[in-house]
């Protein structure tokens, strides 16, 4: 066996397709037929800076142990131990590289147990130089965004961090992060926004993050459309003059003007009376107010951002929600998901609201453990994170999450019984999610999206389990 030697320097016209910034790519090409590793060699020296060649499994394995190989070219029929049996056993020890089969037999049972196992890509033999150089190519490209991908996750997962945390939006979840992106879009026009969502979900925290990145000078003056007599609403919004009504003693800003360059937030705006809504859009129209008792009007300039846990759609065709306000509303809609669609976000929640109760309350932080995180990733949460923020708290305060505080799953048995599936006690979580994900995923005839659907998770974590199920035992 030839030692290993130092990279090649690329020849003129050849392009490097390195997957490491510091180093060229390094392929090992591992096949019992002479003049295939002769080819191999020669045609991919030219383009990569490291290629190495083995006849059988046991030269490959020292060839491994003494360099890191970016790119494994692998025939799946080879004496002694075949390239897939060896593939196999390094994606069991963890080792994650690409790998190209190639084989002379288009055999069905080889070319399944080859996906299987993780391949990048199939090859038959006799193939063209075209047609590796391309696998090859394809390989280190997918690498390459992979890398970036991976860069450009944490970075947004940092400035996420930075930027919402200090409010209390906590999530990295695909649901979240598009939520976060139509924020970033919106905050600094003046566009009038919609927020959507379950009661519980953080429509407030939304609008206040649309608030924060405004750049505006004005404060955030949150309104509940509920909690405000419907007698008394046209005055606190508009304001009044003194002696307008009985009581009035004197003349008051109304919420319009006190919001003036910030934003002026109507939550649950489905609950405000047709005649509130008729002079509402009176006011988004003109950009003044009418203060109750005066005959003058007053300009403001004031960003109206508004929520409602209701359908505002089907309020409009129910009648109960003016068309013309709802389109001026409705300029812009966030959706706030609920957190049975971001159950992935269970734990980041978790320690977030135990560390910032505990501030509050004055107590030690409460450690969940995997069992509990995994049952409460498993409840529905009809009230979202501001039921589960009640649930830490009670933790908190009884020191510790017993089993008679943990919400029950609907449709589930006793946890001391079997499932369905008849998963033995003695098996770890990861084995139970492994093989429940693979479970689903086969009932849906290999459809991701509906998997994931069905397991409530977005499919990129879905995928991303999958991947992980491929290279564990």
């Amino acid at each position: 066996m030839s030692s290993i030697p130092s990279p090649a320097v690329v020849s003129d016209g050849a392009k490097d397709y390195g997957s490491h910034p510091n180093r060229p790519a390094s392929i090992l090409v591992v096949d019992d037929e002479p003049g295939i590793r002769d080819f191999l060699r020669r045609t991919l020296a030219k383009r990569y800076g490291l290629v190495e060649v083995a006849a059988d499994v046991e030269v490959a394995e020292q060839l491994f142990a003494r360099c890191v190989f970016d790119l494994l070219i692998v025939d799946i029929r080879l004496p002694g131990r075949s390239g897939l049996e060896w593939v196999q056993e390094l994606r069991e020890s963890g080792a994650a590289m690409d790998v190209i089969f190639i084989t002379a037999y288009a055999d069905v049972e080889a070319t399944i147990g080859a996906l299987r196992s993780g391949a990048a890509d199939f090859l038959l033999k006799p193939f063209r130089v075209e047609q590796i150089v391309t696998a090859v190519e394809r390989c280190f490209e997918r690498r390459r965004l992979a890398r970036e991908n991976t860069v450009l996750r944490r970075e947004l997962d940092s400035f996420v961090d930075r930027q919402y945390g200090g409010i209390g939006m906590v999530g990295h979840s695909s649901a979240m992060h598009e939520v976060y992106e139509v924020i970033e879009r919106v905050a600094r026009t003046p566009t009038s926004v919609l927020i959507e969502g379950e009661t519980g979900t953080g429509k407030e925290l939304v609008a206040r993050a649309i608030h924060k990145f405004s750049g505006g000078s004005g404060p955030f003056v949150p309104v509940n459309c509920v909690a405000i007599s419907q007698d008394l609403f046209e005055s606190e919004l508009f304001g009044h003059t003194k002696g307008a009504f009985t009581g009035a003693h004197q003349a008051r800003e109304g919420l319009f003007s006190f919001a003036g360059g910030g934003i002026l937030f109507l939550d649950e705006i489905s609950e405000m009376s047709t005649a509130l809504q008729a002079k509402l859009l009176r006011v988004l129209e003109s950009r003044r107010v009418r203060p109750v008792g005066s005959d003058r009007e007053l300009a403001v300039d004031t960003r109206i951002v508004t929520a409602t846990n209701r359908n505002l759609a089907n309020e409009v065709k129910a009648g109960r929600f003016r068309e013309d306000l709802y389109y001026r509303l409705n300029v812009v809609t966030i959706k706030v998901p609920p957190l049975r669609q971001r159950r992935e976000d269970i734990p980041e929640l978790l320690e977030f609201l135990s560390k910032s109760l505990s501030a509050e309350l004055g107590m030690t932080p409460l450690a969940f453990s995997a069992g509990d995180v995994a049952r409460l990733q498993q409840y529905e949460w009809p009230g979202n994170v501001r039921e589960l923020k009640n649930l830490v708290e009670r933790a908190l305060l009884l020191g510790r999450l017993p089993a008679d505080a943990l919400p029950a799953v609907p449709g589930t048995a006793d946890r001391s019984e079997p499932t369905s599936y008849g998963f033995p006690p003695d098996w770890p979580l990861e084995r139970v999610e492994k093989d429940h994900m693979l479970r689903v995923l086969e009932s849906t005839g290999g459809n991701k999206s509906e998997a994931a659907r069905r397991l409530a998770v977005s499919r990129k974590t879905l995928e991303r389990k999958l991947r992980g199920f491929a290279t564990s035992p």
